[in-house]
């Protein structure tokens, strides 16, 4: 298996995840003789066979959180592992005595800055649940590239009013916290009445 033909059956970067590129590549090893090949093809086996462990379990976790969380999956930009990920590390909207609290347990409360030039600036949080920001950062920057979103509309406004693109980005996480929070506690209040029993 020469270097050159290597190079030129490579798969694209993020590829083998599908079927259909695995399948391909498969097929090609197969025809190649060699250890480079030999060791090429299990490793091949051990992608697929973790590709089909974690479709399922996409697929599993998706089924659940379209049971618990609705109104955060109707969220512009919120996937479905998204949306475990924010339930899951959110622990229950109920616990927080606000969105505000909500926002700093996340990391995306704004921090006045009082130091040199910076005075009346202000910076998010660098301590909070960092898998939680994660997942608000995601939202918001998909709403930023998302035609017709109220994430986008806000970013540009705020651009426009001479915000830098940082923290235009910023104030759209915070404000998606804010949407985050309210649509976690309706998911949470309907799944609690749907269980209470009824009155005797």
């Amino acid at each position: 298996m020469s270097m050159n033909s290597t190079r030129k059956r490579a798969p694209a970067p993020r590829s083998l995840n599908t079927a259909k590129h695995q399948q391909a590549l498969r097929v090609w090893l197969d025809t190649q003789p060699g250890l480079v090949a030999e060791l090429a093809r299990a490793e091949l086996a051990d992608i697929i066979g973790l590709t089909t462990e974690i479709d399922t379990l996409a697929k599993r976790i998706g089924e659940r959180v379209r049971e618990v969380a609705p109104k955060l999956l109707e969220l512009k930009g919120c996937g479905e592992l998204t949306a475990a990920k924010i339930v899951g590390e959110a622990a229950a909207a109920s616990r927080f005595k606000s969105e505000a609290a909500f926002a700093c347990h996340a990391g995306v409360a704004p921090i006045p800055v009082w130091s040199g030039n910076t005075e009346g600036q202000v910076r998010l949080s660098r301590s909070g649940n960092r898998q939680l920001n994660a997942a608000l950062h995601i939202i918001a920057v998909t709403q930023i590239r998302m035609t017709g979103s109220e994430g986008r509309a806000y970013y540009q406004k705020l651009r426009t009013a001479g915000k830098t693109k940082a923290a235009a980005r910023r104030c759209v996480k915070r404000r998606i916290s804010r949407t985050v929070f309210h649509r976690l506690l309706d998911d949470y209040q309907t799944r609690t009445q749907h269980t209470q029993p009824a009155a005797a």
